[in-house]
């Protein structure tokens, strides 16, 4: 391995295996070309075989207990995606007969495509109603027994001509009365749609709501079920009103689209990156031969990269997917130094063997430290818990050593058989010529402005990077995490038709069970201690931070005391129908009262006879009833507010029962919760190994004055990097917490090849330095900097703030390199310069 130091490496003989690599490279191009290509080829075809996973319980490592019990609860509740079909239109009676005829129309679909379909809970309705009664306690439904029995002998005297004056009337015996009466304590459920339909309150909207057998990860055959419900749903609308709008909402929806929006964005961000690198890059040095050497090197690394991440990782995430634009950003700066030093030596009319083997001998020392600080960014990721940002470092760390090695192995054979094809020309007079020599002058205006304000950039950098530590401190003080979840999400304007179904369908149906988190025990006895337990922590905490609104269970839908209500529900009941007869009921009261008295052969129940559509959300996939518990999030407050997110987690992790048994909960709020833990955690870990391995790297390449002033760039380049992040705002997230520690090893690069070529020249003139290199390292900065913002253009929020940071990092840390650094070394030099001086004066 070679390392840069303060002799040029042109003044040494060149080492055996560089030479006779420049000597195969020439003399044999096409076949070095053939067998990387073929590499490549075996990696590209193991990389379209790669899954992208948009689960976050699968960025947690496997042992966590969250994701086990998440995975146990998995395994146990059945596959229930689901299709909300959003009718709206302005005859109520429309909306109805069209939801009566779609709904059994749906269920002919079968399964596991449809396993029901419904525009109203009237199975449940149908079950509960004429038992609301026995959802009384036993003293309420004797009060009400006595109250009739009143009612009746009051009616009696009334009708008789018996009734003394000052006698009391006893409660009417009327629907509202009953209703009022039975609605006491029936499950929450029971009253949600008074009319049976699911409709809204102004009746211009329905929904018709959709059970499949679908899990949430099975893509092909959600997109079957949607196809089919639409095929059902255009049939059953022939000939029906043509003002009925359709549209489609529900989980299985949304994740259609958010799954098939992140795979386009994937290709989007990455084919637009990579275009944006090779256009720099094209700019730069304004040759086709660049471009094409450049397009195919940077190509084969990624085949290799991802290649490699199937056999290892195998698959891909929300994060690790957009790495195609990032790596091909940084792993392109290895090919931009090789490249501009060849182009060098051709230009010093050096034959192409010689101009080959002195570009390896002058940029493999500085690039590989670059690759090494690369890797140490990286890998800093593989610390965590966090398996999103251990899969960023394998691959991260992989696309960097790809990248480098495609650059030695495969660029300077390329660039041998385009000279055969066509040769180089050097000096060339016309404005291409000269646009050729010079390339665009990307740092053409860094020297002189150096030269001209040296004391004023190097005191205000110094000043800066002192004012970035407090600025630094009052960022994290205040801190800079990001509480609303919805700026992590997609971003999906085109999508706005289902999100606009979506709210409706959620304004008709509610969070309720929908929305809940699913908590199941070893066993049904447990079921209600945990229920009691955890209302008991609800109610204990400030009416302002309430974890939870409520606790079902199947239970919930089963009176207790069946035995004892029948016989005194089956006489009141009695009682009721002869006042009926006896005209003590209005005929106009009796149609709804009748509904809500028990049937003649009423007999006790329980959880097995409750019907399917009750029982649905509480059921396993093997059928078993009444182990699943389901807790409703508070009213009024938001799961995409991350505070309440992990206020409701901390509830719901760990119930200890009272006999001692512990009740695991895992879900939503829980996954995030230790997703945010794991990140706190461990990111300290991450950026201070980063850190750690960048200047031990720096320390090895550098001399010890020399490594310490890249070290300070790279300091002022952080610390400026934190008063951008402090005055504009810039919050933490899941994701963009990976642009940190990657900070540290991308933005030394800069200073490193400054440095490099300062230690190397025999002028020993920065400025000399920054104008002979300053044009290829802003180049390597810009490939880095459009890689990541080819991320902003992502629908994923979460992603574009990970551009935005990498982005401002990129920009802080090649202004420190550039400017901040060419500054302070001038200043040193004419102070140096005029003591000299001074002395012999």
């Amino acid at each position: 391995m070679a390392f840069v130091t303060s002799q040029n490496p042109l003044d040494k003989p060149a080492p055996v295996w560089m030479v006779r690599l420049a000597a195969l490279q020439v003399g044999r191009p096409w076949m070095i070309v053939s067998i990387v290509l073929f590499l490549a080829a075996i990696g590209a075809a193991l990389a379209t075989r790669l899954e992208l996973k948009t689960r976050f319980d699968q960025m947690l490592p496997d042992h966590q207990p969250s994701v086990v019990e998440l995975r146990r609860v998995l395994a146990r509740v059945r596959a229930a995606s689901k299709i909300y079909i959003v009718v709206e239109g302005a005859d109520s009676k429309d909306l109805r007969a069209f939801g009566d005829r779609l709904a059994p129309a749906l269920t002919t679909i079968g399964v596991p495509y449809v396993e029901s379909a419904d525009d109203g809970l009237f199975a449940p309705r149908a079950f509960l109603e004429p038992r609301a009664g026995l959802f009384l306690s036993l003293p309420e439904l004797t009060k009400l027994r006595d109250d009739v029995d009143a009612r009746w002998d009051w009616e009696v005297a009334k009708q008789g001509g018996e009734l003394e004056p000052g006698d009391d009337e006893p409660p009417p015996l009327s629907a509202e009365e009953l209703r009022k009466r039975f609605s006491a304590h029936r499950p929450k459920d029971s009253d949600a749609f008074p009319d049976g339909y699911y409709q809204s309150k102004d009746r211009k909207t329905l929904v018709v709501l959709v059970h499949t057998r679908i899990g949430s990860g099975d893509l092909g055959t959600s997109r079957e079920a949607l196809a089919k419900v639409k095929a059902k749903v255009a049939e059953v609308q022939k000939g029906q009103n043509p003002n009925i709008k359709v549209s489609y909402a529900g989980d299985l929806v949304t994740g259609l689209a958010e799954y098939g929006a992140m795979v386009d964005d994937l290709v989007d961000v990455g084919v637009v990156g990579v275009s944006m690198v090779l256009l720099v890059v094209f700019l730069y040095f304004m040759r086709l031969r660049a471009l094409v050497t450049m397009g195919i090197t940077i190509s084969v690394g990624i085949a290799w990269t991802f290649g490699f991440t199937k056999l290892t990782v195998g698959h891909l995430n929300i994060a690790t997917g957009f790495l195609f634009s990032i790596i091909a950003g940084n792993g392109l700066n290895f090919g931009v130094i090789y490249m501009a030093r060849y182009f060098e030596e051709r230009r010093n009319n050096h034959g192409i063997e010689t101009s080959v083997l002195n570009a390896h001998r002058t940029t493999v020392g500085a690039t590989l430290a670059a690759t090494i600080s690369n890797c140490a960014a990286y890998g800093s990721l593989a610390v965590t818990d966090f398996r999103g940002f251990r899969h960023f470092a394998i691959i991260g760390v992989a696309g960097m050593i790809a990248c480098w090695i495609a650059t030695y192995a495969v660029s300077p054979a390329l660039l041998v058989i385009i000279e055969r094809v066509r040769p180089f020309k050097g000096n060339d007079s016309t404005w291409l010529g000269r646009a050729r020599l010079y390339g665009l002058p990307y740092a053409g205006w860094i020297g002189p402005l150096v030269r001209v304000a040296t004391k004023p950039l190097a005191v205000v950098s110094v000043m800066a990077t002192v004012a970035g530590v407090g600025f630094a401190y009052h960022y994290v003080k205040t801190d800079p995490l990001e509480y609303n979840m919805r700026k992590l999400q997609n971003d999906l304007k085109a999508s706005g038709e289902m999100y606009r179904a979506s709210s409706l369908a959620n304004q008709i149906l509610g969070a309720r069970i929908d929305g809940s988190m699913v908590l199941l025990a070893d066993r049904a006895d447990q079921v209600p201690d945990l229920k009691k337990v955890l209302e008991a922590r609800r109610d204990a905490a400030k009416p302002d931070e309430k974890p939870f609104e409520a606790v079902y269970s199947i239970i919930d839908f089963v009176a207790r005391d069946q035995d004892k209500k029948i016989p005194i529900l089956n006489a009141l009941s009695q009682k009721l129908r002869r006042a009926k007869e006896q005209g003590f009921i209005k005929d106009t009261e009796w149609e709804e009262a009748s509904r809500m008295l028990p049937p003649a052969d009423l007999k006790a129940y329980t959880i097995a006879d409750l019907p399917e559509d009750l029982a649905r959300p509480f059921t396993e996939r093997d059928g078993t009833r009444g182990r699943l518990v389901l807790v409703e999030q508070t009213a009024g407050k938001n799961d995409d507010d991350l505070r309440y997110l992990l206020r409701w987690a901390d509830a719901l992790r760990e119930t200890k029962l009272t006999n001692g048994e512990i009740v695991r909960g895992s879900g939503r709020p829980v996954i995030f919760a230790d997703m945010l833990s794991a990140i706190i955690g461990d990111m300290p870990k991450a950026i201070g190994l980063a850190l750690g391995l960048t200047i031990t790297a720096v320390l090895i390449v550098f001399r010890r004055k020399n490594a310490g002033l890249v070290i300070f760039a790279l300091a002022m380049g952080v610390a400026w990097l934190a008063i951008f992040s402090d005055r504009f705002g810039l919050k933490l997230n899941f994701f963009n917490f990976l642009a940190l520690p990657i900070t540290f090893g991308i933005g030394v690069d800069y200073a490193v090849n400054l440095m490099q070529r300062y230690v190397t020249d025999s002028e020993r003139s920065i400025l000399a330095s920054v104008n002979t290199t300053g044009g290829a390292i802003v180049l390597c900065s810009l490939t880095t900097i459009v890689g990541y913002l080819a991320l902003i253009r992502s629908v994923n929020q979460a992603i574009r703030s990970l551009g935005i940071l990498a982005v401002s990092g990129e920009i802080t840390c090649l202004a420190a390199a550039m400017i901040g650094l060419p500054a302070i070394l001038l200043w040193r030099e004419r102070r140096r310069h005029k003591a000299v001086h001074g002395k012999q004066n």
